[in-house]
């Protein structure tokens, strides 16, 4: 018995990001994670919320942030905006996003040394890893 529920707890928490997806209609939503969008049309607040922890585990920071921005992409892209940036950092799984429209203006999308990197979470998208030569 105890065997059994040891090996469902990790059954259980890889479940939670089940169904968090990209809308087709999010996929041109830009995150503009340090970029300057005082030249677009704000169209207001978002703030977007999953769990941060199951019972008293504690799930992937990492993977909490990036389904934060899925999140707030999907929102944005109903609100018929093109850019999402962060007005703070995540708190207890919810985090604030502004949804701008700022159509073919340069956006620097780059996210700051300080960003965890995406987990492949969001489709298209990559992991990357430092490489030591030596």
């Amino acid at each position: 018995m105890r065997k059994s529920l040891l090996l469902l707890v990790p059954v259980l928490l890889s479940a939670c990001s089940w169904g968090i997806t990209l809308d087709d209609a999010a996929r041109n939503v830009r995150t503009a994670w340090s970029g300057d969008v005082s030249g677009c049309r704000d169209l207001g607040k978002v703030t977007v919320s999953v769990m941060d922890h199951v019972g008293p585990v504690d799930r992937n920071s990492i993977t909490v942030r990036d389904e934060l921005e899925v999140l707030a992409r999907n929102q944005a892209a109903q609100m018929h905006a093109d850019t999402i940036k962060p007005l703070a950092e995540p708190a207890d799984g919810s985090q604030p996003w502004g949804a701008y429209q700022c159509g073919t203006r340069q956006i620097n999308t780059a996210r700051p040394p300080n960003a965890p990197a995406h987990t492949g979470s969001v489709p298209g998208s990559t992991q990357t890893f430092p490489v030591h030569g030596g």
